[in-house]
């Protein structure tokens, strides 16, 4: 029996590659918002330079999109400039990814990384994260390969062809959501489904439900037909927009998550939903060890009236971590007085006395505590 030849993966991986791009590019987020994210990826990835945008406010998929088609440093004329609506441009690019193409032969050796690209596929290395995969190792017998990969954090191992596959059929479900999101994008009948679907522990489920409202929302919110919005209407689309966001967050999407997060803010403005968006906004950059960035969101959400039992714990620890220990002892004392059981709060507790030092010690003899 041959042993198979194994290849890390690690110097040809690309984890992380449409977010790098992103931080070069001024627009990146508005393009996102506007084309889709994944779709804008897809347009890199088949060198499709997207060169302006004529937004339809009232019909996103009419979005007049123009683009060339070449490698950056090719030289290009107006004449060379396409327009397709948005519908047409995302139907385009996902019929270039979804085009089945030969698999390269196995790389001679080990050490040839551009012979093991043209294996997998480049095409497939650039689209593997965007749905999470984060490719190992590559094992090849004779002219079978087998690819093991990182999926959301779970180990797996596929066929190469049986990836490249399972990769196709993302992209074709990407369009077939947009396509059914187009239909009835903002359903707020929707809602009460997505609440259910959260309280049952089903991210996936409002995902499925939801998925499609941030681009259009997005846009709409800049229109004057956005902006006068009924305030019950306002908090209902905000609602929506909490939920989506913390079930992204929960399936380790955090950033896309807090970016839907800030947008249901904007819908929320002052109003009822309000103190549950900020508290989820809070409770994500506490989950992700960024205190210093979550106090804002935290004592905004107090400040408009949000449950002290949940949110006093976690300010205390947001603030307890930046070593504000005077101000976080002071959110221990809100949250014992919310109800908050002790154990909850004994970490911050504890790290709040030896940061005080003696200084608690008189004030509780002081006070009678």
């Amino acid at each position: 029996m041959v042993s198979p030849t194994e290849i890390p993966l690690e110097s040809i991986r690309t984890d992380g590659w449409f977010e790098r791009i992103g931080e070069s590019i001024g627009s990146f987020q508005a393009l996102c918002d506007i084309i889709g994210a994944r779709f804008f990826a897809f347009a890199m990835i088949t060198g499709a330079r997207i060169t302006a945008l004529t937004v339809d406010r009232r019909n996103p998929d009419n979005t007049l999109v123009d683009f060339v088609v070449g490698a950056p440093d090719t030289e290009l004329t107006d004449a060379d400039t396409q327009r397709l609506t948005l519908a047409d441009f995302r139907r385009r690019l996902v019929a270039a990814l979804v085009t089945e193409e030969p698999i390269a032969a196995p790389p001679a050796r080990p050490t040839d990384t551009e012979a093991v690209q043209l294996h997998i596929g480049v095409r497939y290395l650039l689209l593997a994260p965007l749905y999470g995969y984060s490719l190992t190792k590559l094992s090849v017998v004779g002219r079978d390969s087998t690819v093991a990969l990182l999926h959301d954090g779970v180990e797996e191992r596929y066929d190469l062809a049986e990836l490249r596959a399972r990769i196709r059929t993302h992209v074709r479900e990407e369009l077939d959501r947009v396509q059914r999101g187009g239909r009835s994008a903002i359903d707020l009948a929707r809602i009460g489904e997505a609440e259910a679907a959260e309280k049952r522990g089903e991210p996936l489920r409002v995902i499925e439900l939801l998925g499609a409202w941030p681009a259009p929302l997005a846009i709409f919110l800049r229109t004057p037909e956005g902006q006068l919005l009924a305030p019950d209407t306002r908090a209902l689309i905000a609602r929506g927009l909490g939920y989506l966001g913390s079930a992204c967050i929960a399936l380790g999407e955090v950033q896309k998550g807090e970016e839907i997060l800030r947008l249901a803010v904007q819908y929320a403005g002052d109003g009822p939903a309000a103190p549950e968006i900020y508290a989820r906004l809070g409770e994500s950059m506490v989950r992700s060890d960024r205190h210093g960035e979550a106090i804002g969101p935290l004592r905004r959400a107090m400040n408009l009236g949000a449950d002290g039992a949940r949110v006093w714990p976690l300010l205390a620890r947001a603030l307890t971590e930046r070593r504000r220990f005077l101000a976080a002892y002071g959110a221990v004392l809100e949250a014992q007085a919310s109800g908050v059981d002790g154990a909850a709060l004994s970490a911050s507790v504890e790290r709040i006395k030896k940061g005080l030092g003696p200084g608690l010690d008189s004030w509780h003899k002081l006070v009678g505590r």
